[in-house]
């Protein structure tokens, strides 16, 4: 998802709580704060000397540890506004990716991209996920690609 894509989300949604799903059925609590937002440009050279450039928005999520009792989540109408004059500051760029970092006690910290999203009638969900690091000149280090079989077909 790029940051376009996500603040029309929220413009979309400002009624709904906005909650991050940051592993299959584990969410970041209710007393997370957004505490940094990083316009992040990657200006890179991978093993087999090719170069890539390329820009992301990293939101920082934070639980606060004086709130854990906080029951409702914050609500995609002030996440919007906390975005917005983050903009006005520093502009975000509308069609670099953006991705979450976040961490807790059972969780290393991780910058984690959006999957997919859900809704319903009172909240908006962002399922996150890890991106697994790989090599991007697999050919020309000689890395033959295998199609993993599931197991089921073994």
């Amino acid at each position: 998802m790029n940051t376009a894509d996500f603040l029309s989300l929220l413009k979309q949604h400002q009624d709904k709580s906005l909650l991050f799903e940051y592993t299959n059925g584990k969410f970041v609590g209710a007393n997370y704060h957004i505490t940094e937002i990083k316009n992040i440009i990657i200006d890179a050279v991978d093993c087999g000397a090719g170069t890539d450039y390329w820009k992301e928005t990293i939101v920082q999520l934070w639980e606060s540890p004086q709130e854990k009792e906080k029951k409702e989540f914050m609500s995609a109408y002030k996440a919007l506004g906390i975005l917005n004059k983050v903009d006005r500051i520093k502009p975000m760029v509308r069609d670099a990716e953006i991705k979450f970092e976040y961490s807790n006690e059972s969780f290393h910290t991780a910058q984690l991209y959006v999957n997919d999203y859900s809704m319903n009638e009172n909240s908006l969900v962002l399922k996150l996920s890890i991106q697994k690091t790989d090599c991007k000149a697999k050919e020309t280090c000689g890395i033959v690609e295998t199609e993993t079989i599931p197991s089921s077909q073994n």
